[in-house]
């Protein structure tokens, strides 16, 4: 499909026989849509419709249409966000309009952080996955370095320092295993696939940092967190050993976030041994199912 600006989003769309929702996909940083096929084909055999898309610089929109790990020369987030209403609405003629489960994994959740603030009328509940908490004055030196790198680099050119700066320490639990993406999944199947991956992995751009800074610092503004509906429902997910949510810590502060923004029904599930990728954990079928249990509560 073609996003308002003229970009072409590619885009999949798993049909259910009579659905009773439409769900969809938001992936994360550095992977595509299709990393979510089994779970998209387990929610269709349980009833709801799934769509999901490749974000702009990343899987087949990138091979279509752009730079892998480049957003855009400005505004970036934002214009991703505004990705995410094209398709769904682009889906609805698709769907018939059922009602909609808006599921966003780590990058993808703080995207659908950001869509929950400007579209949460749209939507009958929220997934988020292995997201993380207000990253604070971290997040503001990552602000600060990303805009110094393409300043002197320019915006497409990728600095390994900020790469470093962001991930470095993910593995650090997991230093005796063997790959360095050991922070994704205790599956090392699953690992081996993301490493051989050519659409994962991949470093970003200088902008795309300015970016990812940017929408997080959006994202936690308490008067943008007050726009939500009240009454959204939101399920939290994550591993309590996920770096990118401070092995637990961070869904909780999210979670708190929203109580004190009013939201009346915030739901959390830790995962005692899980890591970044719930759903490509070995124990996965488990957390298809609590998903899909907190989903069929408001059918």
């Amino acid at each position: 499909m073609v996003a308002s600006d003229g970009h072409e989003i590619y885009y999949e769309l798993y049909e259910a026989e009579n659905p009773k929702a439409h769900v969809h996909l938001i992936h994360g940083m550095a992977e595509h849509i299709g990393r979510y096929e089994n779970f998209a084909r387990f929610l269709t055999a349980n009833g709801y419709s799934v769509s999901g898309h490749d974000h702009r610089g990343h899987g087949r929109t990138a091979e279509r249409n752009g730079t892998q790990g480049f957003f855009g020369d400005e505004k970036g987030f934002d214009r991703v966000v505004e990705d995410v209403k094209n398709v769904i609405d682009a889906m609805k003629l698709e769907t018939g309009g059922l009602p909609l489960v808006l599921f966003g994994h780590s990058m993808g959740s703080f995207v659908a952080r950001r869509f929950m603030q400007l579209y949460s009328e749209d939507l009958s509940r929220v997934v988020l996955s292995g997201t993380g908490g207000n990253p604070g004055a971290a997040g503001k030196a990552g602000l600060l370095f990303a805009g110094a790198a393409v300043k002197r680099q320019g915006k497409t050119e990728v600095s390994s320092l900020l790469g470093k700066m962001t991930f470095g320490n993910f593995n650090k639990a997991f230093k005796e295993e063997e790959s360095p993406f050991a922070w994704l999944s205790s599956d090392v199947e699953e690992v081996a696939k993301y490493v051989n991956d050519p659409m994962c992995g991949f470093p970003s751009t200088n902008q795309f940092y300015v970016d990812l800074f940017s929408g997080l610092a959006l994202i936690h503004k308490p008067a943008e967190v007050g726009k939500i509906r009240k009454k959204l429902p939101v399920l939290l997910i994550s591993g309590a050993k996920d770096p990118v949510g401070g092995n637990g810590k961070g869904i909780f502060r999210s979670a708190e976030q929203y109580a004190k923004a009013g939201l009346e029904d915030v739901t959390v599930f830790l995962a005692e041994e899980g890591r970044h990728e719930l759903l490509n954990e070995r124990d996965k079928l488990v957390h298809y199912q609590t998903i899909l249990g907190w989903l069929n509560k408001y059918d």
